[in-house]
């Protein structure tokens, strides 16, 4: 059932799906259901609208292709190692992994049962070259951890672009890419409160700058989503990110 679907919703990534592929899409689909009976993994659930709005929507990143070279990599086959800070139920990174096993990919999150979740479907799915780590974004940032040592770092999560910023980048090397996954709301640049301007402060403290802003059209959906590409053009300063807690109380502004 899931073939068809996903891969015609695929096709305006230009994204095919082998046979393996879609039987480990069916199988996180079934275990996402099953496990959201017993604890909040998503509001989705729907078939059609998980296909949608989170496999699809995960897979989007494709669209930086002609302007970012790391996702070009990807697309090619080459190793890269990617970050997913505050995965939840595994967006984006857990469908990114399925279409694209050359990926080496952490995921972070700070709830123990949600790890213990994407553990279940690692093992599940025969999945090589990926781990689950619980612990919050500040911790593993530190630079006896993982600081500055990935290619790419994704987001779905729902904070502000000024906190997600500083969760994130830290974890960037330089010359590498932050994604940010936002709704069209991102880009109401007339709002001097809008995220994107309000963020350009933290970004840029944060040894980022912003490279590119990728709007897109939700396959199989008239929803607008935007892709929040940023370069990390210098090494974060060592007093970010501040102690757990403060990046979200008090934005870099």
């Amino acid at each position: 059932m899931i073939m068809d679907k996903l891969n015609d919703l695929l096709k305006e990534f230009d994204i095919k799906l082998s046979p393996l592929q879609l039987e480990q899409f069916q199988k996180y689909y079934e275990m996402l259901i099953e496990k959201n009976k017993v604890m909040n993994l998503t509001a989705i659930t729907e078939f059609d609208e998980v296909l949608i709005k989170h496999f699809a929507d995960s897979l989007a990143l494709v669209l930086l292709k002609d302007k970012e070279e790391i996702v070009r990599k990807i697309l090619t086959g080459e190793e890269v190692s990617m970050a997913d800070i505050g995965t939840g139920a595994g967006f984006p990174s857990l469908p990114l992994k399925i279409a694209f096993p050359n990926l080496h990919v952490t995921m972070i999150d700070s709830l123990h049962k949600r790890v213990k979740f994407l553990n279940e479907v690692i093992d599940a799915l025969s999945l090589e070259g990926i781990s689950a780590l619980h612990g919050r974004a500040e911790e593993y940032a530190k630079p006896s951890e993982l600081r500055e040592t990935f290619d790419i770092v994704v987001s779905r999560a729902v904070a502000n672009m000024s906190t997600l910023s500083e969760y994130c980048i830290p974890y960037v090397k330089v010359g590498g890419i932050f994604v940010a996954y936002k709704s069209s709301e991102f880009l109401k640049e007339e709002d001097e409160s809008s995220e994107l301007i309000f963020s350009q402060k933290a970004v840029k403290v944060l040894g980022g700058n912003y490279d590119e802003i990728k709007e897109y059209t939700l396959p199989g959906s008239g929803d607008y989503r935007c892709l929040a590409c940023i370069g990390k053009v210098k090494q974060t300063p060592p007093k970010y990110p501040r102690k757990a807690g403060l990046p979200g109380k008090e934005p870099i502004a």
